[in-house]
């Protein structure tokens, strides 16, 4: 049987026509599925992480005990020791798949918002479906986990070698010596099943945004219905920010990975945590472009609305206060009616309402909540390592005179 052949074979459809989920699919999924570790709506959570962490963690441990490298002895750096792996594997690996089921419970209601808010005319709703179904398939893809898993273990290698085995000194991993570095049995495991399982994982993220990204672009694609009025101010797209606070645990989980190294170089080579503000800042933004990015394709559609809602209710409000002016300003109301008890205000103040908000549509459906919350998560696991540098009274009184 061929990939493309096994990608069409494989989908079950867990779900409605017009719903869609860059969870609730793929070759992983349905092998977990198989094996009982999850079920059609990501229930047994606790288990999968149990499994996974079973995996890539109790080996290393078990093995560096065997070699004596687990919390002393050989290892200048022992395994319970490093910071960067354990929060890899028992903090940002769980994170990675608590996501699944945050971003899977979001997205379902979300996408049938387009739906519910009459967004989407009448004559597109083949269009609509043709986007779901581009989107399923391309989510339930073999080959496209198999070129995932290839490159997790390509890339991986190389950058095991590399990258990681970085100290001078002994660590549970390797042992330098003068022709570069020899690997112990520990960090075999290391390279060729648990970074590459964890990699995998977090490769996978990646492409699920892909798929989100191309079905959002594929739904721009379409004359959407918007409305300049709407109180959210992006034309009544604003429910899409509900899927972007549940990529929260995505971004807490990257802070992690960032977190892990810095804390590494900290206490075993002496840097300073403002050495890495660079990378830091850079992490930020990648999220912002992973997380919220995806919605500026809707950025030409709603300038537009904009453009057409100032002109239409700039004449709206153009024939009303001339009339109102002629009527209240120049002797038009008739003798028996009063000004007091008139609608004739309130209509007024109604108009200019609906004109300001217009006016302060945005071109993107992206909140300042939103990128808060983002940024927040993403640092939310460097905090900590603010107390390298300074004592937790000093912390507390500098955090309490920013709030306060």
């Amino acid at each position: 049987m061929t990939p493309m052949s096994m990608s069409r074979a494989l989908p079950i459809d867990l779900e409605p026509p017009q719903d869609f989920s860059v969870v609730l699919g793929g070759p992983l999924f349905q092998l977990l599925r198989r094996t009982h570790l999850t079920g059609n709506a990501l229930e047994l959570l606790r288990q999968r992480i149990l499994i996974f962490v079973a995996l890539v963690w109790v080996p290393l441990f078990t093995l560096s005990v065997a070699e004596g490298r687990a919390w002393s002895g050989r290892a200048a750096v022992p395994f319970l020791m490093d910071i960067e792996v354990n929060a890899r594997f028992l903090i940002a690996l769980p994170m990675l798949i608590v996501a699944e089921i945050v971003v899977h419970e979001r997205m379902g209601p979300v996408v049938r918002q387009f739906l519910d808010r009459n967004q989407i005319p009448a004559g597109a709703l083949q269009r609509f479906d043709r986007a779901i179904e581009s989107a399923r398939r391309l989510r339930n893809s073999v080959t496209a986990e198999v070129l995932l898993l290839a490159f997790v273990y390509i890339a991986g290698t190389l950058l095991f070698r590399r990258r990681f085995v970085t100290f001078a000194a002994a660590t549970w991993y390797a042992t330098p010596t003068p022709d570069g570095a020899t690997v112990s049995f520990t960090g075999l495991w290391y390279a060729y099943v648990s970074l590459p399982v964890y990699w995998f994982l977090l490769v996978r993220w990646y492409y699920r945004m892909f798929v989100w990204a191309r079905f959002l672009w594929g739904v721009s694609r379409i004359d959407l219905s918007l409305v300049p009025t709407h109180p959210d101010r992006v034309g009544g797209l604003g429910f899409l920010t509900n899927v972007a606070y549940a990529f929260t645990p995505l971004a807490v989980a990257h802070g992690v990975m960032l977190a892990g190294p810095i804390a590494n170089r900290i206490f075993y080579t002496g840097a300073r945590l403002t050495q890495f503000r660079i990378e830091i800042v850079v992490l930020v933004l990648f999220l912002m472009c992973l997380v919220l990015g995806p919605f500026l394709v809707f950025a030409p559609q709603l300038a537009r609305a904009k453009r057409t809602g100032l002109r239409e209710y700039g004449t709206l409000a153009e024939r009303y206060v001339r009339e109102f002016d002629t009527k209240w300003l120049r002797g038009g109301a008739p003798r028996n009616e009063t000004l007091v008890g008139s609608g004739d205000i309130q209509s007024l103040a109604d108009l200019a309402n609906s004109y300001e908000v217009v006016k302060t549509m945005q071109i993107a459906p992206i909140t300042k909540d939103a990128v808060f919350r983002i940024a927040v998560a993403a640092l939310a696991p460097v905090l900590p390592l603010l107390l390298t540098m300074m004592s937790l009274e000093d912390l507390l009184k500098r955090l309490l005179g920013v709030l306060l």
